[in-house]
């Protein structure tokens, strides 16, 4: 099954204002529809045919057999079969630009060969073996993340999942401080489980459950917050919080640097660095939620944290940490993790050999190839490009981000800010159709999530703005 290239023998030109190096053709099939006519960069890769289960079966199994609550993107759901890159392959062979990274978790690329061979040669030797037995991937995977934490971040913990990671990190907290209030951010997401779909702000995965000591406070969102990017009076806002709502001691407060589900919303400049005097003085931890935001994504830092010129007291992180396998950690100073030897902390899976052989990997792709500052060059690239095209659509009320964590949020009129999220879900459909998948998020669902793998090009990056830019045209 061949991957239809952008290379032919027919006549072709440049799309827009000739920044893209791909090309479409001018056949007389397809001069009557420029979309038809767009085509995704150059990719040499073949894949392979596929002979299982088409969509209709597979999704028809899906409703009958898995939760109800699980949700999918498209009014016709995507079978992804293949991937390779910042590339996926559904049952056809039609080739997709992940935009999106499978929710972030793809950092060096689908299938990338180092990571793949790392996973699959200690798959030969030894697929599990608890920690109650000595194997050397998990010390030698902890001592190259411990490598990467500033201060006194030493102490590793692997588990299984985001969720799991902030589990872990709320119960230290806890146990550290001696007290129970945690505080987070309003449109948060902090996971699905228990006791972290307390901390999670999104009403959208929440349940009407008791959430337990945990506290919401305003969210400093530069766009959308009612003082846009004052630091100082959203920083006002938790000192009033803890001094009346808490009794003046906390836990800990956590807090993505990057909002992932809520939008890529970065916080106001210099809130983390007075919000985390705040929550000292008051007795409780500061923890960094990395999981979308980690491992160089935002081009100028290794960690999105840096971004705030501070260092946290613990750190979670997953998604990215294993491009694709389920590999989640908290790392933190040996002063707080020393409370965890109270009682016996133990992980069945958590640093298995096979996930601890495909992170250590990780972090070799990730350094050998410079994705960090790839990141932050594409990522400048693409920002200037999307506020470049900013200025042609109304609909588009906001770019942000860094690196390769960007937002674009989508209003009915700039002014007011109305959220526009039957135009974004109309434009998420239309990009498909055109061969880009991106992720939708936000308060409102109207923010569109663009965070693909580290190798994603400038070719990639001007593509998904042509194409965004005709969708939008078309509305």
């Amino acid at each position: 099954m061949m991957v239809k290239k952008s290379i032919g023998v027919c006549k072709r030109i440049s799309f827009r204002k000739l920044h893209s190096s791909y090309s479409f053709s001018t056949s007389a099939a397809t001069t009557d529809d420029v979309g038809q006519r767009l085509q995704l960069p150059p990719f040499d890769y073949e894949p392979q045919p596929y002979k299982g289960p088409l969509a209709d079966e597979v999704f028809a199994k899906r409703k009958k057999f898995l939760g109800p609550s699980l949700f999918h993107y498209y009014q016709n759901p995507l079978n992804i079969v293949e991937g390779k890159m910042q590339y996926l392959f559904d049952e056809n062979g039609r080739r997709y630009l992940d935009a999106f990274a499978g929710i972030v978790t793809i950092s060096c690329g689908h299938c990338h060969p180092e990571v793949l061979n790392a996973i699959m040669e200690q798959s030969k030797l030894l697929q599990h073996a608890t920690t109650i037995y000595l194997h050397h991937t998990i010390g030698d995977f902890a001592e190259a993340l411990a490598s990467k934490m500033p201060g006194n971040l030493k102490v590793v913990y692997f588990v299984n999942s985001g969720s799991e990671a902030n589990e872990l990190a709320m119960l230290m907290a806890r146990l550290y401080t001696g007290s129970l209030g945690m505080i987070s951010l309003r449109n948060a997401y902090h996971g699905g489980s228990p006791n972290t779909i307390g901390l999670t702000a999104l009403n959208t995965w929440k349940y009407p459950i008791p959430e337990g000591e945990v506290h919401h406070i305003m969210n400093p969102d530069p766009y959308r917050g009612i003082f846009g990017s004052d630091a100082n009076s959203y920083a006002k806002d938790l000192q009033d919080h803890i001094d009346y709502g808490t009794s003046g001691k906390v836990a800990g407060f956590i807090a993505e640097t990057i909002q992932g589900a809520g939008g890529a919303v970065e916080l106001a400049p210099g809130y983390l660095k007075l919000v985390y005097d705040i929550v000292h003085s008051a007795g409780g931890v500061c923890i960094a939620d990395e999981v979308q935001s980690g491992f160089g994504r935002t081009g100028s830092h290794y960690w999105g944290f840096e971004t705030q010129g501070v260092i946290p007291d613990i750190v979670t992180m997953a998604k990215g940490i294993g491009n694709g396998l389920p590999l989640a950690a908290v790392v933190t100073t040996p002063e707080i993790a020393s409370v965890m030897s109270q009682k016996i902390q133990f992980n069945t899976f958590g640093g298995n050999p096979v996930c601890s052989a495909g992170g250590l990997a990780v972090l070799r792709v990730l350094d050998k190839e410079k994705r960090q500052s790839h990141s932050a060059d594409v990522g400048s690239h693409l920002l200037e490009r999307l506020r470049s095209l900013m200025q042609r659509h109304e609909i588009i009320g906001d770019v942000r981000g860094r690196g390769l964590m960007v937002g674009i949020e989508f209003v009915k009129d700039r002014k007011e800010k109305t959220p526009a999220k039957a135009e974004a879900s109309v434009l998420h459909e239309r990009l498909r159709e055109l061969g880009i998948l991106v992720g939708k998020g936000g308060l409102h669902g109207n923010v569109f999530r663009i965070k693909p793998p580290m190798c994603f090009t400038k070719d990639d990056a001007d593509f998904v703005v042509d194409a965004l830019d005709y969708a939008i045209s078309k509305l």
